[in-house]
């Protein structure tokens, strides 16, 4: 090896420091000498674990202190939960890679004990939860789209990383958690995983499932060694996701989900926005070429903004 290390910023949690570790290897797998080097940062969401993240500034308590590294000179490169990034440029920064994606989709996940046969059919997987079952999510897109299918449920807010939510759950505080499958899988849980939840019942939140990579905008020579890890799929498919969350300001605050899909050079987008209740429901879709997907995240938020969705975005907030 040789040259100045990649400094590699991220939370100190189980599974931030898998996604840096992963990058990190990547990086060597593309061919870099350099070494790379892990820095850990903690940022408002792992100091506060009890207050809603609504409270502490929503979209952003994950990120702002990786992104402040950077800037500051403390790291090279950062690494997120894509979900987690706000779509809001920051200066000085560029999103310079989004490696290939994990499943978008989310998982219900069941107590420990309890005696359920394997399901493939996630309606039935919903339908057998009891009346008023207490579900844990700390997401507003989860919340209604689960209340939309059954308004007699419960949410109920869960915080901390993945091993203490599901600790939680075993304990007997919920009847059900729903976890991103991404997290369960790079933490060696899949088998946790009662059911898929999928679209049209449940839509993934705007780039679910993938790695968002920042570094200094002027620093050509690490842009360059993102750029080699970077996936045109999982980017192409981010951008049109994430401009349809930054073209209805909603943020993580909204009740809004995406999903997408590749065909060739055709990118097809669909994205829901519901009332915080799950009453109403708000759908819209549009396909175009993968190297404009800005413009296919236009065309939806356009759609949903003309059924309404600025009203739902706004009693989000």
């Amino acid at each position: 090896m040789s040259g100045k290390p990649i400094r590699i910023a991220t939370r100190a949690s189980r599974l931030a420091l898998w996604q840096a570790h992963h990058v990190a290897q990547l990086l060597k797998d593309s061919g870099t000498e350099r070494p790379v080097e892990i820095v850990h940062i903690s940022t408002a969401g792992d100091r506060d674990r009890s207050e809603p993240l609504s409270k502490l500034g929503g979209q952003g308590v994950f990120t702002r202190e990786v992104q402040r590294a950077l800037l500051d000179g403390r790291a090279d490169v950062a690494v997120h939960s894509l979900k987690d990034l706000p779509t809001e440029h920051e200066p000085g920064l560029t999103l310079a890679s989004v490696p290939k994606r994990s499943s978008p989709f989310d998982a219900l996940v069941w107590p420990a004990s309890a005696q359920i046969d394997a399901i493939e059919d996630q309606h039935q997987a919903i339908d057998l939860l009891p009346n008023g079952a207490r579900i844990g999510t700390g997401s507003p897109r989860r919340a209604a789209q689960l209340l939309n299918h059954r308004s007699d449920f419960e949410i109920c807010e869960v915080r901390g990383n993945v091993e203490t939510r599901l600790a939680k759950l075993d304990e007997g505080q919920y009847d059900a958690l729903v976890l991103a499958c991404a997290g369960l899988s790079r933490l060696g849980l899949e088998e946790r995983v009662g059911v898929v939840l999928s679209p049209p019942l449940m839509y993934p939140a705007a780039g679910q499932g993938a790695l968002g990579i920042e570094c200094r905008a002027d620093d050509q020579e690490t842009v360059a060694l993102l750029a080699a890890i970077d996936d045109r799929s999982a980017q192409c498919a981010a951008r049109a996701e994430r401009r349809v969350l930054s073209a209805l300001r909603a943020g993580c605050h909204a009740p809004l989900g995406t999903s997408t899909s590749i065909d060739g050079s055709e990118l097809t987008l669909e994205a829901v926005v519901l009332s915080q209740d799950g009453r109403e429901r708000l759908t819209a879709r549009s396909t175009g070429a993968c190297d404009d997907p800005e413009s296919i995240g236009d065309n939806v938020a356009a759609e949903l903004r003309s059924q309404g969705a600025d009203r739902l975005v706004e009693q989000a907030r």
